[in-house]
């Protein structure tokens, strides 16, 4: 599990590399309103992606049960099914789009001068979308049969070659139009690659129409329609500030949100890593009826998933919106850097529970709690954003998104404990106290930094962060993690051990 969650870890590191080179480049390139109009109609056009029905998620699960079962036919009557799943409700993607493309047009006041670029650059996402639906199939059965590091090794060519399109199409051409023909570009490339690997991989394994089975299509149903709310509620609660900042204020405020919330959804993207290999699992150790096994990832990737936010969340909390000062334009610093600071106190909450706990409970197939919750926090950000946008402003938003996010992690992790038969106090005190204890010499380090040095340059940040991990890794080595039941870090670095007893 750990190669396959590195594995992972590395291409989100990346991919937030790539983003660290795109943002500015991106944002400079067509100014803050045309960066702006870009995440405007990324957020209406990602509502497209709930017409594929929790589709996806719920295909990994039986991906992964029949690879579990060694059953070859019933895998492909899954694959058969939902490819001509994912066709159809491409279809009905791109006529939903048609009136998401009337809705753009009539709500929102794009510039004159980008107007004509902006309404192809949603024509063309709209078809990336509805595309999309049938890209993810040679994702999902990679994930089912565990294949991480394969798949990561063609995710990580996809990065560059989004990078090489981006960086060399914008420099002679800067327009909304050819970023979006860059993203059917890394589509149909990751398509194709995927689905070679596949076929050489797992001979027996078949992507054909021909197995479509209605009874498979009424089980992937049965579970899909849960994974529907999840990703509704998913989608309000991290897809719509850009909604609502253009509506309230004005499209040209909409990077001061994104560049901030960037660093949260890169963070997320760390400890989804871990969710992308847990899901699966759980499913195939339910089926083997291995409860104990279950029982000690939540604990033991729990922790790891506190930790790692931990790590990253302090340092964007105290030197966060320095960074982004240095990284995009000193204008930034306070009203990003303001909502930077909000949002992640909300996740150092949220984030464990999503990485670990939510992916459990939808490989044990017990959805409906999560969804429903997932949902109803979306719909109260929602709420809660609109209604603090014109008071408060920026952070206003912010506030709406993290006060659900901690109300929604409560509820998923009580949740979890309760099916997996482990005392919510149990799992708190393995958990927490060490971690936070541990956390405070670094964040008491991150201080002195911002408030002794007044560092701001890229290098005093980059050495802000190198003390950091350093400080944070013999914290987490000595204390947070000595003899730990389930990772004792010391005992597995005999060089540490050896060091530490002389």
């Amino acid at each position: 599990m750990f190669k396959s969650v590195g594995s992972n870890w590395i291409i989100t590191l990346v991919t937030i590399v790539a983003a660290y080179l795109l943002t500015p480049f991106t944002l400079h390139k067509l100014g803050d309103a045309g960066y702006g109009t870009w995440n405007l109609i990324n957020s209406i056009t990602g509502y497209l992606g709930l017409l594929v029905l929790g589709v996806p998620m719920a295909s990994v699960r039986y991906f992964a049960q029949h690879v579990a079962d060694g059953d070859v036919r019933k895998l492909n009557e899954a694959i058969g099914s939902c490819t001509a799943l994912y066709l159809l409700l491409g279809g009905v993607a791109l006529v939903v789009g048609m009136g998401l493309y009337v809705f753009f047009n009539v709500t929102y006041d794009i510039p004159a001068s980008i107007q004509a670029d902006a309404h192809w650059a949603f024509a063309l996402t709209v078809l990336y979308v509805a595309v999309g639906f049938v890209g993810m199939l040679p994702n999902g059965v990679l994930s089912a049969h565990d294949d991480f590091v394969p798949r990561n090794v063609v995710r990580f060519a996809g990065v560059l070659l989004r990078l090489g399109l981006t960086l060399g199409l914008l420099t002679f051409r800067p327009s909304l139009s050819v970023l979006a023909l860059i993203q059917l570009a890394c589509l149909a490339f990751d398509f194709a690659l995927c689905a070679w690997l596949i076929l050489r991989r797992y001979p027996g394994t078949r992507i054909r129409l021909t197995d479509f089975d209605w009874g498979m299509v009424r089980r992937i149903f049965s579970f899909s329609l849960y994974v529907l709310v999840l990703s509704a509620g998913i989608r309000l609660s991290f897809e719509t500030d850009s909604l609502v900042i253009g509506k309230f204020q004005d499209v040209s405020s909409i990077p001061y949100f994104t560049v901030a919330n960037s660093f949260i959804l890169y963070l997320m993207e760390l400890v989804i890593a871990i969710a992308a290999v847990v899901m699966p699992l759980a499913t195939r150790l339910k089926t083997q009826g291995r409860t104990a096994e279950l029982r000690e990832i939540f604990l033991k990737w729990s922790k790891i998933a506190l930790s790692l936010t931990m790590m990253a969340g302090l340092f964007l909390i105290v030197l966060g919106p320095r960074f982004i000062a240095w990284w995009i334009d000193p204008t930034f610093e306070k009203p990003a850097g303001q909502v930077l600071q909000i949002l992640m106190v909300s996740y150092l909450v949220f984030l464990p529970v999503r990485g670990v706990a939510l992916p459990i409970l939808m490989g044990l197939g017990k959805p409906g709690l999560p969804t429903i919750g997932f949902l109803v926090a979306g719909l109260i950000n929602l709420g809660l954003s609109v209604v603090l946008a014109r008071p408060l402003g920026l952070a206003g938003v912010a506030i709406g998104t993290a006060i659900p996010n901690v109300l929604f992690a409560a509820l998923v992790l009580v949740h979890a404990c309760r099916e997996l038969q482990t005392p919510v106090a149990g799992y708190l005190r393995y958990v927490v106290p060490r971690a936070t204890l541990g956390a405070l010499p670094v964040l008491a380090l991150l201080f002195w930094f911002k408030l002794g040095l007044d560092v701001r340059s890229l290098g005093g940040l980059a050495s802000a962060g190198v003390a950091m991990v350093l400080l944070f890794g013999l914290t987490w080595v000595f204390f947070v993690y000595r003899n730990d039941p389930y990772v004792d870090l010391r005992a597995r670095l005999p060089v540490l051990r050896a060091w530490s007893r002389a």
